[in-house]
């Protein structure tokens, strides 16, 4: 009890640090932190979740998953596969972007083919060598034409995709609307104060009814101490990755509550097998892996908030082999491996993470790397903001190894094997020719079972050659303002239209 005194008068001082100054509040206006700023908000140039919350309030996409992560149409009345290599989409009428540019078929034919358009050098390239053309059939109905079958669009335009007003786009430049977004969805960009606040109002002419929530304040703060005293002052309504020690804190009746669900995200430790070194060798990938007590690091570091995982899918994931288990912890047999590696004395290791990004983080990479010192390897974790972080990642700069997070939204293997193993991906610092065929093979046939095959094959390649040390699903903590209806999704989407404020 006395403990939880004193951490609570912390939080209380930590908390006057966090009151809004710029960025005005009143019993109208939700309050939402997440632990980092978005890199940007346009739809089509990122691949984090941070960016998507804020971009999936600005932009709709076609499809969409509801709360039973069903997939169904939003932009989009309706839409069929009319042959292997044809997608057909009939488009609601009378929708206006929020510059009062109409959307239309024009519209879908513009944004489709930005995305698969190689020259644009966008983050999202799902449709890079998968989309043909777009045809008009009429002024609210599309036909994507891909250049192969490609059996997860409907699920990438879930998530990616969101619609941009094509004149706003043409007129200003991919540069502007990066920080000032214009889109279909129920709030509109009011301006962004980077690494303070981002400021959104409702549209009220959105297509599906004036939001209920008439102004968003997104707030970006790192520090899990500073958001958990932001919700206990009141200063905010929505907080996410509560470290699990503070969650009692949360449960606070009148005042605040714990959302947690079991997410899609899996957090890995991953290799940059690339450039050469140890980290090339399978069997000192392999000893990594056995050296590593990852399960004495989430029953302590996560507080058990966390699902060890024997490949890179969790179960909720097309492609997910129940049969694979993790390594299991094995520090002789890490020892053993290292030795035959030529590396019996150990070498210099680094593991980059960021801090803030997912829950604790830095800590479970410090963890990592105390076990790695017990067998004899010179590991030190290196942290970086988010924003440099994720430059990094898309520049592969951050060898040996390093610690990310992929919230797989589509609920396909594809969209964690291709991006982050295929070789030559932009997120990819793999190399695999016997996997490459597997994934190629996967995300162009149809036929669901002989995909289960071919991506059971594949997930059983992963574990034997190892370029993650280890994987685990995470849980998602959110602290709840108690004036607020909502609930956590496992798909981490924060889509405030669905958010209210009690009476």
């Amino acid at each position: 009890m006395k403990k939880g005194l004193i951490l609570f008068f912390i939080l209380l001082f930590v908390a006057l640090a966090f009151g809004p100054a710029n960025a005005a509040r009143d019993k109208d206006t939700m309050v939402i932190v997440q632990g980092v700023d978005p890199t940007t908000l346009d739809p089509m140039d990122h691949l984090e979740t941070p960016a998507l919350n804020l971009c999936l309030n600005v932009y709709d996409t076609l499809l969409q998953r509801d709360a039973d992560i069903k997939i169904e149409p939003l932009l989009a009345e309706s839409y069929k596969l009319v042959n292997d290599l044809t997608w057909e989409f009939k488009l609601r009428k009378g929708i206006k972007f929020h510059n009062g540019e109409d959307f239309n078929a024009a519209a879908v034919k513009f944004n489709l083919e930005r995305l698969g358009d190689p020259k644009n050098k966008l983050k999202q390239v799902f449709l890079v060598g998968v989309l043909d053309r777009v045809d008009i059939v009429d002024n609210y109905t599309v036909r994507v034409i891909t250049q192969k079958p490609y059996p997860i669009l409907d699920a990438q335009l879930c998530v990616y995709g969101g619609m941009i007003a094509p004149k706003y786009l043409q007129e200003k430049g991919p540069q502007h609307l990066a920080i000032n977004p214009v889109g279909t969805g129920p709030y509109k960009f009011v301006r962004w104060i980077k690494d303070d606040h981002i400021l959104m109002e409702a549209n009220p002419n959105y297509w599906k009814g004036v939001p209920k929530i008439k102004k968003v304040i997104w707030r970006p703060i790192p520090e899990a101490t500073t958001r958990v005293a932001a919700l206990q002052t009141q200063e905010a309504d929505i907080i996410t990755n509560i470290p699990p020690h503070l969650m009692k804190l949360m449960d606070w009746k009148g005042r605040s509550f714990v959302s947690k669900t079991p997410s899609v995200r899996v957090i890995f430790m991953r290799f940059d097998t690339t450039k050469g070194g140890p980290v090339a060798d399978k069997r000192v990938r392999q000893a990594v892996a056995y050296g590593i007590n990852m399960e004495a690091i989430v029953k302590k570091v996560l507080d058990g908030n966390g699902v060890l995982l024997g490949q890179p899918l969790t179960e909720k994931h097309f492609g997910y082999d129940p049969s694979l288990k993790p390594y299991p912890y094995n520090p002789e047999k890490a020892k053993k491996l290292l030795a035959e590696a030529g590396y019996a004395k150990g070498f210099d290791f680094v593991l980059n993470s960021p801090s803030g990004r997912y829950l604790n983080d830095k800590e479970v990479a410090e963890a990592a790397v105390g076990d790695l010192r017990k067998i004899g390897i010179n590991a030190t974790v290196r942290t970086h903001e988010w924003g440099s972080y994720m430059a990094m990642q898309y520049d592969l700069k951050l060898h040996p190894a390093n610690l990310l997070g992929w919230g797989n939204t589509t609920f396909d293997a594809d969209w964690t094997l291709s991006p982050l193993m295929r070789t030559g991906q932009r997120l990819s610092n793999y190399s695999n020719p016997k996997l490459d065929t597997l994934i190629d093979q996967g995300s162009t046939i149809m036929d669901q079972k002989k995909r289960q095959k071919i991506y059971a094959d594949a997930v059983k390649l992963i574990h034997e050659e190892v370029p993650w040390a280890w994987a685990y699903q995470q849980i998602d903590i959110y602290g709840v303002n108690e004036r607020v209806n909502w609930k956590a999704r496992m798909d981490e989407r924060l889509e405030v239209f669905n958010m209210s404020f009690k009476k």
